[in-house]
């Protein structure tokens, strides 16, 4: 009898995990291969800031709300659902009662609210932590002038009841949710690898990782490939269509594109941009040409010479032809960048611009003590490594060295990881960079700037400039707040603390397999919406 019992339920078990199974189960494993560009620096949400670590965060975690698909709103995420008070100040989240951390743990409001805690910690050092400044009380937590977070606007009423109140009014405040630095982590998993004030510690690796996102985090293969898998325990895992995603981390163009044709990969981070003329021509279905809301820019160390002075800035920000950047080394429809905000972001519209002009980008040079670029330092321009970057860094030097005389700038390359670091700690006098929108708002391409912000990076700061930053959040109208803007840009186009290069597009290849997937003006689309063909 009991081992007639014993097989029984045996049977039962078996039958019912059968029936719950995915339907892909049954079939080949829907496993998307997709190319991320670098080798992430980690995959601590509060800690990274970098595009490729954002595409395979946004898998493993979620925040309070996600992107929608078509990448213009947002769409609930851990929270099915929030209120906001009569003076605009006080969001209430309702969390999901169905939201669980990969382990089965429940999600509560009291980790989001440690979560903001952990970021905010002066000893972290988080970069993002001035997206949390919108928040009462969360500068004066992370600069040590105040040190009990009980008193900052965070609340956790109950488990499932999260307040956030603002100090002041932010109408891009919902938007800037879909960020990475306002997703929560897991802290007893921090708390277990000594994490909640270190970066780069185990509690990453796939062995370690507890999220909340579609997928889970099953391997890494360091240059090589991540793996993140199909969550079971994610509140919509109904609506997960693929069983793997790939992320290959390939920073050449032409290995990219190789990949692509011979079918080990289903998108790629970019394309060979000598190519992209050709996909136009004989394969258009497969090639994708999107805005990108984003600038690439050369970041100036205003901390060392001699780009503290501000002539010699301005003298090599005048003296570039961007057009033919864009028309004959980028050659994805780029617009060239004469200021900071990219064109009609949520419909602002730059009136501040700087000029190219040879002669005054000689004047300021002579002006500055380097006729003719005489008696300058020497200066080493550093970038990433790509092949784009080295070609757009070459076109550069020979320009400076044609309109300018200057014959003492060297090229250096570094890979990513390596290059983030010497950013951090101004190890460079001046850098490639370039900014994508953390929300659709021209508010994230101002508040970058801001003295000592997280992810400025240039040593330069402006009390004028910071003050109108927050001015802008007293604006009762987006006509005024606008205004305000204005009054920013024109502040970054006479100082340049960077230079401006180009607006960027994003020109990929995506494989007629993908279904139900689109480039948006963010690049954020939601993984668990996109599916494979057989």
């Amino acid at each position: 009898m009991r081992r007639l019992l014993s097989v029984s339920v045996t049977a039962l078990l078996l039958a019912v995990a059968a029936f719950s199974l995915p339907a892909s189960a049954h079939a080949a494993p829907k496993i998307l291969n997709y190319g991320n560009g670098a080798e992430p620096q980690d995959l601590d949400p509060q800690v990274i800031t970098g595009v490729p670590e954002h595409h395979i965060i946004d898998s493993l975690f979620e925040g309070l709300v996600m992107p929608s698909p078509d990448g213009s709103n947002v769409a609930p995420g851990v929270a099915e659902r929030w209120d906001l008070s009569a003076d605009a100040l006080t969001y209430t989240f309702h969390l999901r009662a169905d939201a669980r951390w990969s382990n089965g743990d429940p999600v509560t409001a009291h980790d989001f609210v440690r979560s903001y805690q952990r970021m905010l910690t002066p000893a972290l050092g988080a970069d993002y932590a001035y997206m949390l400044y919108l928040v009462a009380g969360a500068e004066d937590f992370n600069t040590g002038k105040l040190t009990d977070f009980s008193l900052t606007g965070f609340r956790a009423p109950d488990a499932r009841t999260l307040q956030i109140t603002l100090r002041k009014p932010a109408p891009f405040f919902l938007k800037s949710l879909v960020h990475c630095a306002w997703f929560p982590v897991h802290i007893p998993t921090l708390e277990k690898f000594d994490a909640v004030t270190r970066k780069a510690t185990r509690w990453t690796r796939p062995e370690n990782l507890v999220g909340n996102g579609a997928f889970t985090l099953t391997d890494w293969k360091p240059g090589q490939k991540i793996i993140v898998s199909r969550s079971p325990t994610y509140w919509d895992r109904a609506s997960v269509k693929l069983d793997e995603i790939h992320f290959h981390p390939i920073d050449v163009p032409d290995t990219e594109e190789k990949m692509f044709r011979t079918g080990q990969l289903h998108v790629t981070h970019e394309i060979p941009r000598a190519k992209i003329a050709t996909y136009q021509r004989d394969q258009p279905a497969q090639l994708s040409l999107e805005p990108y809301c984003g600038i690439y820019y050369y970041r100036f160390n205003t901390a060392r010479k001699p780009f503290d002075d501000v002539r010699v800035r301005r003298a090599l920000a005048l003296s570039i032809d961007r057009e033919t950047i864009v028309k004959f080394i980028t050659r994805g429809g780029e617009i060239p960048a004469y200021n900071f905000v990219p064109p009609n972001v949520s419909g602002f519209v730059s009136e501040h611009h700087l000029t190219a002009d040879i002669a005054e980008a000689r004047r300021l040079l002579a002006e500055a003590g380097y006729p003719g670029g005489k008696g300058l330092p020497k200066i080493e321009l550093l970038y990433n490594t790509d092949t784009k970057h080295r070609s757009i860094a070459e076109a550069l030097q020979q320009m400076w060295k044609k309109n300018l005389g200057l014959t003492n700038i060297s090229l250096t390359n570094q890979e990513w990881k390596v290059y983030i670091a010497a950013q951090k700690a101004g190890d460079f006098q001046f850098q490639r960079a370039g900014w994508i929108a953390d929300y659709v708002d021209p508010n994230v391409f101002f508040d970058l700037w801001q003295t000592g912000a997280g992810n400025n990076n240039t040593g330069w700061g402006s009390a004028d400039y910071d003050r109108l930053l927050s001015d802008s959040l007293d604006a009762k109208t987006e006509a005024e707040r606008y205004a305000i803007y204005q009054q920013m840009e024109k502040i970054l186009v006479a100082e340049m603390p960077v230079m401006p290069i180009y607006f960027y597009t994003h020109p990929r290849l995506i494989s007629p397999q993908v279904r139900n997937f689109r480039t948006t003006y963010l690049d954020t689309f939601p993984w668990k919406h996109i599916d494979l063909a057989p």
